[in-house]
This record gives structure tokens, C-alpha cells and sequence, in this order.
């Protein structure tokens, strides 16, 4: 098959990856700089927004963290906070009124208990260090001699499970911004056509995640193709 990283098995799982993601990221900042120019006619702050989806959902408020940089904003389940970057927490565009809506999103999956959100924090402990194993574990049991393909598939197991946790993110991530689309829609406080481009942040936003997870699909069916190819 050649040396491992120029056989043909790139160019049929690591490049469409690679375009896949750069379509997403193209796709979330396109949407996400468009509408942060275009302010919401409420003048409804991130912080605002994120508060009004929690009210509207009868989960208490929760505090709302200031946090440096751009587009980092999260929902800490560890702490119950809600961390909105520069361009969110006082901002009062579209996109800033969605992101928080998001993140609110996520508050009140964890106050309602939300399943897929749940299993997603159980699996983070074993993600974190199945990720930093997987890779050494399957370019080690490739130098090695066949009988030790093992290793191998060991590497390939850990890959799996930060696949598993790819795709869990993924009802996580979209239930999120369905609370978060249902709030701001029936708060009545938007036009159409900001609810239009939240729409669009939202769906642009969603496809990282999809995107995240074809390309964890792509580079794990390529790892069982070659140590299939190896052990011809």
C-alpha cells in the first residue's frame, strides 16, 4: 500500500473530510458575520436573550458569565453558568440573540434532564483520553510486525469512541437550537426576517457539528481499511 500517509486511501477518506470542514466553517462564518452586522429591532442583548429563553422554559436563571474572545461561548454544566464571548453578551445582533439562545438551549436540557446531554458528559472523561490514544496506538501497530495488529484495532476502538460521542453531540446540539428557535418565535419579539437569519445562524452552526462527525466516520473507515489491507 505504500508508506501510510500517501496511499490512496487519503485522497478517498482524508480529503473529502477535509473539504467537508472547510465547506462548514466557511458555511457558520458567512452566516455568522452577515448577521452580526444586523441588529434585532427589540435592541435584545445576547444576555438578554439567553435570560428570556430560561424564563420562558421556567428554569431559573442562571448566571451569565462575560468571557474574552469569539466564538467561544458555552453552557458549563459543571458549574451551571452560561459564558458568552465579546460579540454575545451585550451585543444586541442577530447573531448574538442566537448564540445565546443556544446556549440557553443547552441550560435547559440540563435542568429538564435532558438524556442525549447526559450521556454526552458521561462520555467526555473516556473521549478525552481515547482521542489522545488513538492515533499513537494505530501508527505504532502499523510499524509493527503483523502479529501485533491488536494494537491496531485497539486504536481503532478508541476511535470509535470518540465517534459515539461525535454522534451523540449531535441531538445535543440540534435540540439546543430548536429550544432556542421556539423561544425567540414565540416571544413575538422579532421580525420575520430576523427570525429568518437566526434560522440561518442556527443551521450554519449545526453543520460543524455534522460535519465533525462525517469527517471522525471518514478517517475511522479509513483506518479499518488499511489494517484490513494489512493483514492480506
Amino acid at each position: 500500500m505504500g508508506f501510510y500517509y500517501f496511499d490512496y486511501t487519503y485522497f478517498l477518506f482524508v480529503v473529502p473530510a477535509l473539504l467537508i470542514s472547510i465547506y462548514a466553517q466557511f458555511c457558520v462564518s458567512t452566516a455568522f458575520n452577515k448577521y452580526s452586522q444586523v441588529r434585532n429591532r427589540a435592541a435584545m442583548s445576547g444576555r438578554n436573550a439567553a435570560e428570556m429563553v430560561l424564563r420562558m422554559n421556567n428554569v431559573p436563571v442562571i448566571p451569565m458569565n462575560h468571557i474574552r474572545g469569539s466564538m467561544n461561548d458555552h453552557f458549563d454544566p459543571r458549574s451551571n453558568t452560561i459564558n458568552l464571548s465579546d460579540p454575545v453578551c451585550e451585543q444586541t445582533t442577530v447573531t448574538a440573540v442566537c448564540v445565546a439562545a443556544h446556549e440557553a438551549g443547552h441550560a435547559v436540557q440540563y435542568a429538564t434532564k435532558y438524556g442525549p446531554m447526559f450521556i454526552r458528559s458521561a462520555l467526555v472523561p473516556i473521549t478525552q483520553i481515547s482521542s489522545m490514544a488513538a492515533w499513537p496506538l494505530v501508527i505504532i501497530g502499523l510499524i509493527l510486525p503483523v502479529q501485533y495488529s491488536f494494537v491496531v484495532d485497539l486504536g481503532i476502538i478508541l476511535y470509535g469512541v470518540a465517534l459515539l460521542f461525535s454522534i451523540v453531540t449531535l441531538p445535543v446540539e440540534f435540540n439546543a437550537s430548536r429550544r432556542a428557535m421556539t423561544a425567540l418565535s414565540d416571544s413575538g419579539l422579532f421580525t420575520q426576517d430576523e427570525l429568518a437569519g437566526a434560522k440561518k445562524v442556527l443551521r450554519a452552526a449545526a453543520m460543524t457539528y455534522v460535519a465533525a462527525t462525517l469527517s471522525a466516520l471518514l478517517n475511522l473507515l479509513r483506518i479499518i481499511l488499511i489494517a484490513s489491507d494489512r493483514r492480506r
